[in-house]
């Protein structure tokens, strides 16, 4: 017997992005409303599990991923990797965003143009052309990435800090 909530699962465990609802029940044949109770039973039961693999969502999307405690389990990939000069890029994009990159090289330097080219490249970080320098943002993918849950500067700030301590 097939039930609602294993279609949804199963959806989202073979998806390689989050799923909008409206995908997820069109993936599944459901109605939205029975794929977005099926979800978000399927979220309940993974926090309760409190195993490694948890389904976050943001907005009206779906992604099913590794905690991020166990990602240290599961290994780097090449295409994934980021640098521990990257990250620190990164973190200071996310932190302080927008920023412009200007004002990126004056804080830590000649490095930052390859890393917000390796950013761009992975998807994690928008660069938008102001003048002579571009503003950089992080991106839907970047929450997705980390499992922030949320795309607002604010959450992401928090998330930095509570990161930090």
């Amino acid at each position: 017997m097939i039930f609602d909530k294993g279609l949804v699962e199963a959806a989202l465990f073979s998806a390689s992005g989050p799923l909008h609802l409206r995908d997820l029940a069109e993936k599944t044949g459901l109605s939205e409303e029975s794929a977005y109770d099926s979800a978000e039973s399927l979220i309940d039961d993974y926090n309760r599990r409190e195993g490694a693999i948890q389904i976050i969502k943001t907005g009206k999307e779906y992604l099913m991923q590794l905690r991020e405690e166990y990602t240290h389990v599961a290994g780097k990939t090449s295409d994934g990797e980021i640098t521990k000069g990257t990250m620190k890029t990164l973190v200071t994009i996310a932190y302080n965003q927008p920023i412009m990159q200007s004002e990126l090289f004056k804080n830590l330097g000649a490095r930052v143009y390859d890393d917000v080219r390796t950013l761009v490249d992975m998807g994690l970080v928008s660069k938008k052309r102001v003048g002579q320098s571009a503003e950089l943002t992080t991106t839907k993918k970047f929450s997705e990435y980390f499992g922030i849950g949320s795309t607002k500067k604010e959450d992401i700030r928090a998330w930095i800090d509570k990161k930090q301590r």
